[in-house]
């Protein structure tokens, strides 16, 4: 549904690519606290000033938007769709209706939530009902399509990108095998959505049985069940054991 579409060498070159390229030294970024370090990463490269607000705060968002008086309008604000710590979700319908009602370009990385929500499975932005209020659209082949590569789809204005985007003019293209691979998953999950409630399932299963055994979980289930372990010393030991 996006007439433009570019793909990276993969998802970190992708977030790398669109984000550098756009938030420049004159741009102002609101990102969650929370955000993967491509974004972070990308942010610092383009020179744009940097604004967190709370992890899945959108009062904290609407506030330092607010904040901003007049830049608003030309801010970029940045979430995530399933975030890959925690598991959980932006409340991205709050979030649009930010967007609507002062100004700025939403970017949403679909890389956890692609193939897994939505009706068809194009990720967060089509199950709340939102894809129109999103701007842009980074992913990665290498959850769901289970491939290497990255990608970015979004109005014809994202054109700009394949001129102006270092990371994505300087790097090499991802090798047919791995398109070959994630031209075969975009069908499996355009023709078989029974995956997407089997992947729920199992999740549900793993977490239940995580749970049961005194585990603490995150209190989202999705497909990403992280197990909180408290300090960097106990994860150190449990990772030795395993």
């Amino acid at each position: 549904n996006r007439p433009t579409a570019i793909v990276f060498s993969t998802g970190y070159t992708a977030n790398l690519g669109v984000i550098s390229a756009l938030a420049d030294h004159n741009a102002v970024v609101l990102l969650d606290a929370d955000s993967h370090a491509s974004i972070y990463d990308a942010c610092s490269l383009g020179g744009a000033e940097i604004i967190r607000f709370r992890h899945n705060d959108a009062k904290d968002l609407e506030r330092r938007m607010v904040r901003l008086g007049e830049r608003a309008k030309e801010a970029i604000i940045i979430v995530e769709g399933i975030y890959s710590m925690l598991g959980d979700v932006a409340p991205l319908a709050e979030i649009v209706d930010i967007k609507r009602r002062l100004g700025g370009y939403l970017i949403v990385d679909e890389a956890h939530s692609f193939g897994v929500l939505g009706a068809t499975g194009r990720g967060l932005a089509e199950a709340v009902g939102v894809e129109d209020d999103v701007d842009i659209i980074v992913g990665t082949f290498s959850k769901s399509l289970a491939s290497i590569g990255g990608f970015a789809v979004g109005s014809e204005a994202m054109e700009v990108l394949r001129y102006g985007s270092r990371p994505y003019i300087f790097t090499a293209s991802p090798s047919p095998s791995c398109i070959a691979t994630v031209r075969s998953s975009l069908r499996t999950i355009a023709t078989q959505p029974e995956l997407r409630q089997k992947l729920m399932d199992n999740a549900n299963h793993l977490y239940d049985g995580l749970q049961k055994l005194g585990y603490e979980l995150s209190s989202h289930i999705s497909p990403v069940v992280p197990v909180i372990i408290g300090s960097k010393e106990e994860g150190l030991r449990i990772w030795r054991e395993l």
